[in-house]
């Protein structure tokens, strides 16, 4: 299934697409739960689809989204986690993930505006793969990892490149505001099949500039897991972005960065599309 966070006449809710995937079932109106991520807690997503059926309460194109998960607890970005990465950048390649913090601040849903800050012209595009956690888990093992995944949803880390290098830290090139594009909603695992044949292309103005496949991943899902897990309890409704293939903008020759007017596209089979329309802030 397909559940989303949005707005419907202003007030927050959740839901999911109904099966002509023309509609949304509004979840927050008409279950006990007020959000996804709740929900998700409760392990009460079949349960919630199951009593309310596929009578769709709007349609899709009216729906004002929301990122997948607005409030998580932590999101957790993965960086140099494919090779063609490393190689454009010059960095990675060690024992265990790069792992660096996103707010929930910075994030924005499907359709809305992305914005290039006035304190710097080199916002990049990055897109990726998001997994979102459906249980607790503390130092999960390899082989159990998967089993504490809610769903998967499409991720565009959105990078003030110049701002991520003035340290070696890359904090604060990755949490401008609306820059960390979530959506357009969270597909469950038994609806993707195998999790490896997932295809993640980005697409600036109709170009594409980064295609992959998750089977390319350094370290796929469940290591990601079993790493994060290891130094932090992963709760329900906690986000990995689990990294981006080569082709960003900024190691083009001449570098390729996202102005206003532009159109940034991840598409992620069979998940679906996640787009921004970029603008000056």
């Amino acid at each position: 299934m397909r559940w989303l966070s949005f707005q419907r006449e202003g007030t927050p809710s959740f839901g999911y697409v109904a099966a002509d995937g023309r509609g949304v079932v509004d979840a927050g109106a008409r279950s006990a739960f007020t959000d996804l991520k709740s929900a998700i807690a409760a392990q009460a997503l079949d349960d919630i689809a199951g009593g309310l059926g596929d009578a769709a309460d709007l349609a899709l194109a009216d729906v004002v989204y929301a990122p997948t998960i607005p409030n998580p607890d932590k999101i957790l970005c993965v960086g140099l986690n494919y090779k063609a990465h490393q190689k454009e950048t010059g960095r990675g390649g060690e024992a265990h993930p790069t792992v660096f913090v996103r707010f929930a601040g910075a994030q924005m849903g499907h359709e809305q505006p992305m914005i290039r800050p006035p304190e710097s012209a080199a916002l990049d595009y990055e897109g990726e793969i998001a997994l979102i956690i459906g249980r607790c888990v503390r130092r999960a093992a390899v082989e159990d990892a998967l089993s504490h995944v809610a769903g998967f949803s499409i991720y565009n880390d959105g990078s003030v490149r110049d701002y991520q290098r003035h340290t070696s830290q890359f904090t604060a090139g990755k949490n401008f505001a609306g820059t960390g594009g979530f959506g357009p909603w969270m597909m469950t695992p038994d609806e993707i099949g195998d999790l490896n044949r997932m295809e993640i292309t980005t697409r600036l103005n109709g170009e594409v500039m980064q295609n992959a496949t998750a089977d390319l991943l350094v370290f796929g899902f469940a290591e990601l897991i079993a790493y994060c897990s290891t130094f932090i309890e992963l709760a329900p409704g906690d986000v990995i972005v689990t990294g981006t293939p080569g082709g960003v903008g900024v190691a083009r020759n001449p570098p390729v960065f996202m102005q206003a007017g532009d159109r940034i596209e991840v598409a992620v089979s069979p998940i679906g599309v996640l787009a921004h329309d970029v603008v000056d802030g």
